[in-house]
């Protein structure tokens, strides 16, 4: 295969891109542009990035987490006390487009140079700086790994046994999150960029960045209180059954969430008491009785084996996946084909890692490629020089306060959290969004529930999670089973730049909207399909929510302890990594139909989203045959590593010791001066040898304090130390506060409530949020009227006939307007 890994010319390859200093985040964010065909030169002392010294590694001894992150790229080393170092590296960061810088992460030895003097000379330059907390607040200058991120971030204390420590996935999860953010910073400034001829700069928060995959549950914690708390492994607030299970051969991922798909699954298992209980049709009901309902189901799904029970489940339309190992990765040969899986080139040969989620049809992503050893050049046919041809700069500058996406207008047909916070996001940026709902089947996010008293009372307008998810955005209600409706739609899509859609794959195309009918309407149309496996995937048709996603990617078989079951972090993971995902992907597509005037289509497969969590495992896997380790809490480099008990009830804190400077001031710390000084226990390896021990040493320390105080303490030694929150606690987290994290936005229906900003800032502050969440058909007037120009006669004949509406209609309506039609 290794022939097969030609250069080729891509969307961005008109791009250059300089890559200082060393973050997983900063690596990836860069990643992403070489995936697309920019050059990307990484800049690495004489001694390397250190990320080449990360865990895990291949039989051959190198990273495989460094070679996901930097394949494709080309490596440069300057020597920070070479003299001409400075004057080598300022010419290289003139003659970029992006500069992307991870020295407040990890400096590398890089030289020091004047930013703001280079930008002053270089007035396109696009500059993305990372930190993990910001420059300013509390946690400002926090030693930080991964996990200890992610414990502050609340994306900890809701996972693993009810009584234990909460458990923890592999550190793979901070860096690919803050690198999607970091991307789509850097790549909507370069859409602005071909309007103005201006760069932009960027702050990226690697913390605030995993608060994406938090902010539901924080916001729902703030409608409905603390009543989030860890209830078992693979269980979660607020549905149940959300987890993984053992079949007869296999493990299958399950979700119920509407009472037609609990109804569904207890049919499937032979549960008709169960099924027709009315005290357990709603999901959140069914926590109250988990131990109970599950003696009655586990059994029953031990009987058959994962694979069957899937098919009886398509069949049923219950959202439940099996649940891969690596290795069924590494074979499944949809994701081979798709891209998903593809080779990589290493010194030690070739291997396999997971590829481009990013899938534009037209304007495909690299399939693979090489990773850069130390100082090597690779050349990829890079087309700066046609610059003048292809994508125009204009000599104007345009406000430097105007929003990068300002003057694109997007078409949302998207629903729940994934799509929403694509569009969202999109939103955030400038973008003009329009939501279209319909009063038949609004935004399931504003409710599920139809029954009379929910519709009487506009419960569906008092949802925090649809809030959060569609500020910024204008709405419409169409009716989209209707002529008349498809046909308002299109007109709304004929003078847009992009639709994005997270409905099942045929959805649109059986209401007349796919992308062959719009295209023609609009040929510069970029269109994105998020489904949960892709429109040619043989598990198309698969029901699947966020948790579905997760379940079925391979992350929970990495996660938890060599002789458990796989292991879910979280409620609905992948909804959130697909909507970043999503937003990528629309960025470089809409470069592309800016460039050349030509849309195209973008098949996004949530699972696949993902998968990049998993890969390093992959990689490993591929060339050495052996299955990932399972550590449980601990750590393949770092040691001690671990989630321990603090004073109070279900208190814990996350403590790393991330070198071996870090590990003699641990041991001080803690009182044991005599490991300190103990040249046997230098390296990680050695102290593995009495992990138990050290841990044993360490909780006796944290049982004395308080989680806060612990912290603090290590944190004034430069120990990385993180408290496990919970999502809850994160409404009050005093650095969120000074940083001006959370926004207070007033809003019919809910008054006064608080939004999160954007992990990524131009300034010290974060972007202002313009509007707040639209009612259902807020802007139908505005729009149909403003934009389509319609008469208000026609307008009022469209609220007759119940094409457009501004209420919920209730199931009994809803059932009569269906027979009428």
């Amino acid at each position: 295969m290794a022939g097969k890994l030609e250069p080729v010319r891509g969307v961005l390859s008109y791009l250059q891109v300089v890559e200082i200093g060393s973050s997983a985040a900063t690596s990836y964010c860069a990643r992403l542009f070489a995936d697309f065909g920019a050059d990307v030169q990484k800049v690495e002392p004489p001694t390397g990035d250190p990320l080449r010294r990360s865990s895990p590694f291949t039989p051959g001894g190198q990273s495989a987490w460094f070679a996901f992150l930097n394949f494709n790229k080309s490596s440069i080393i300057i020597d920070a006390t070479d003299p001409s170092a400075v004057a080598r590296l300022t010419a290289m960061i003139e003659d970029c487009d992006i500069l992307i810088d991870g020295r407040d992460v990890d400096s590398a030895d890089c030289p020091v140079i004047e930013i703001a003097a280079i930008q002053q000379r270089h007035r396109g330059l696009i500059y993305l700086e990372a930190s993990w907390f910001g420059r300013d607040g509390p946690y400002a200058g926090f030693a930080a790994t991964d996990s200890t991120v992610r414990a502050l971030a609340g994306l900890i204390k809701l996972v693993g046994p009810a009584e234990g420590p909460p458990s923890h996935a592999p550190d793979f999860q901070t860096g690919i999150l803050a690198g999607l953010w970091g991307f789509m910073a850097a790549a909507s400034s370069a859409v602005a960029r071909m309007q103005g001829g201006v760069g932009r700069s960027w702050s990226l928060n690697i913390f605030e960045s995993s608060l994406t995959v938090s902010e539901y549950l924080m916001f729902e914690a703030f409608a409905r209180g603390d009543v989030m708390r860890r209830m078992g492994i693979n269980r979660f607030w607020p549905g149940f059954p959300v987890g993984i299970y053992e079949t007869k051969k296999g493990w299958l991922g399950v979700t119920t969430s509407t009472p037609q798909q609990w109804r569904a699954f207890c049919d499937m298992l032979g549960l008709s008491k169960l099924r027709d209980d009315p005290a357990l049709a709603v999901s959140e009901d069914r926590l109250k009785c988990m131990e109970e309902i599950e003696r009655q189901f586990v059994p029953r799904l031990k009987t058959r084996t994962a694979q069957e029970w899937f098919a009886e489940g398509l069949k049923r339309k219950i959202p439940i996946v099996p649940v891969p190992e690596i290795s069924d990765l590494l074979f499944d040969k949809e994701k081979n084909t798709r891209g998903a899986i593809v080779p990589v080139l290493l010194d030690e040969g070739e291997g396999l890692t997971v590829g481009s989620i990013q899938r534009l049809t037209l304007t495909p992503p690299r399939r693979g490629g090489k990773v850069p050893a130390a100082g090597e050049q690779q050349a990829f046919g890079n087309i700066r020089t046609q610059l003048s041809l292809t994508a125009p700069m204009s000599s104007r500058c345009i406000d430097a306060n105007r929003q990068p996406l300002h003057g694109t207008r997007v078409i949302d047909f998207t629903m729940g959290w994934a799509g929403s916070l694509c569009t969202r996001t999109l939103a955030d940026l400038g973008a003009d969004v329009i939501k279209i709902e319909a009063i038949q089947y609004p935004d399931w996010f504003r409710g599920v529930d139809r029954r009379p008293a929910y519709i009487d009372r506009q419960m569906y307008e008092k949802t925090m999670r649809f809030c959060i998810m569609n500020r910024n955005k204008r709405a419409i209600t169409l009716d989209l089973t209707r002529p008349q409706g498809v046909a308002l739609a299109k007109r709304l899509v004929a003078d847009a730049d992009i639709v994005v859609d997270n409905y099942s794959a045929d959805v649109l195309p059986k209401l007349g909207l796919a992308y062959d009918v719009l295209r023609r309407l609009n040929p510069r149309l970029v269109m994105m399909s998020m489904s949960a496996f892709g429109t040619n995937s043989v598990y198309r048709d698969c029901r699947a929510y966020g948790s579905t996603l997760e379940q079925g990617s391979g992350l929970p078989s990495v996660v938890g302890s060599s002789d458990g079951p796989p292991v879910m972090s979280h409620i609905a993971f992948g909804d959130p990594v697909g909507g970043l995902n999503g937003c990528a992907a629309v960025l470089v597509a809409l470069i592309h139909a800016r460039q050349t005037g030509q849309g195209q289509f973008i098949d996004l497969a949530q699972v696949e989203c993902m998968m990049p969590f998993t890969a390093s495992w992959i990689t490993v896997q591929s060339i050495g045959g052996k299955p990932p380790i399972r550590y449980g809490n601990r750590h393949p480099q770092f040691v001690p590593h671990g989630c321990f008990r603090c004073a109070g009830e279900d208190n814990w804190i996350i403590i790393a010791a991330a070198n071996e400077d870090m590990w003699r001031r641990l041991a001080i710390q803690i009182g044991r001066p005599d490991w300190a000084t103990d040249a046997s226990l230098k390296s990680a390896e050695a102290r593995r040898g009495i992990e138990d021990l050290i841990e044993s040493g360490i909780e006796r320390w944290t049982l004395a304090r308080d989680a806060d105080q612990a912290m603090s303490e290590l944190q004034a030694a430069n120990i990385a130390a993180g408290v496990a929150r919970l999502p809850v606690e994160l409404l009050k987290d005093r650095h969120l506060r000074s940083r001006a994290y959370l926004q207070e936005v007033e809003r019919a229906f809910v008054g006064l409530h608080p939004q999160p900003s954007m992990p990524i800032r131009e300034g010290a502050e974060p972007y202002a949020i313009r509007t707040a969440a639209p009612t259902l058909g807020q802007h139908n007037r505005e729009i149909l009227s403003g934009l389509l120009k319609l008469s208000d006669g026609e307008i009022a004949q469209l609220v007759s006939d119940g094409i457009i509406g501004t209420a919920m209609l209730p199931e009994g309506e809803l059932a009569r307007r269906k027979q009428r039609t």
